[in-house]
């Protein structure tokens, strides 16, 4: 993992700088920029490493700056950071192609395994279909409610939203949503949206 580089945008040159010395620090190249056209004005149509974008930047916002890589045909691992996660953010970051979603604080060891993670995913891409052939396989053992709550996650819908259209509590949302983590062997919200986007789960009617 040495040696890798690391392309951080973030407006916020305090956390760049912490973030830069704590990468740096693991072995990782780092680059910073303070906006996404900064980003895109240095890079190469194949950049190498992976990205780190935060959501909310003055101007182009990260969600603007991950449809210009796909419009513009430049692909790069991706890894969304934000302050203010919630399912609807990380539902459209991994949607925009992400990767992975932090939120901020997050620890280091959780960005250097979402690196290592990336990197993996876009170096041994054949690696990555029997793990969604078992993700499929194992959908047949969430209940109908654990599936109907997996599918309004994948709407991008916040577990309030869900837990009122399906008249229970959001507190017993977030149970069921912890069980389907453990049936489909997956942890971490942006894990289990990659994997059922991958899968083609997609949202039934009452979500639309």
């Amino acid at each position: 993992m040495h040696d890798i580089t690391i392309h951080v945008i973030d407006d916020d040159a305090t956390f760049r700088a912490s973030l830069r010395a704590m990468l740096e620090t693991n072995g990782f190249v780092v680059i910073e920029y303070g906006d996404g056209d900064a980003f895109l004005e240095a890079i190469t149509p194949s950049p190498q490493g992976c990205a780190l974008i935060d959501v909310r930047m003055p101007g182009m916002d990260g969600f603007a700056l991950q449809r210009h890589l796909h419009d513009q045909g430049i692909e790069i691992p991706v890894i969304v950071i934000t302050g203010a996660a919630d399912i609807p953010t990380a539902v459209r970051a991994m949607k925009a192609g992400a990767v992975d979603f932090l939120e901020k604080p997050f620890h280091p060891s959780a960005l250097i395994d979402a690196i290592k993670s990336a990197h993996s995913r876009s170096t041994n891409q054949a690696g990555s279909e029997p793990e969604i052939a078992a993700f499929r396989a194992r959908l047949a053992q969430l209940t109908e409610r654990e599936r109907e709550i997996l599918e309004g996650i994948v709407a991008g819908l916040p577990f309030k939203i869900i837990a009122h259209r399906l008249g229970i509590s959001p507190r017993t949302v977030e149970v069921h949503r912890a069980h389907i983590g453990e049936k489909l062997g997956v942890s971490g919200l942006s894990n289990l949206v990659r994997f059922a986007l991958a899968a083609s789960v997609v949202s039934g009617p009452k979500w639309r």
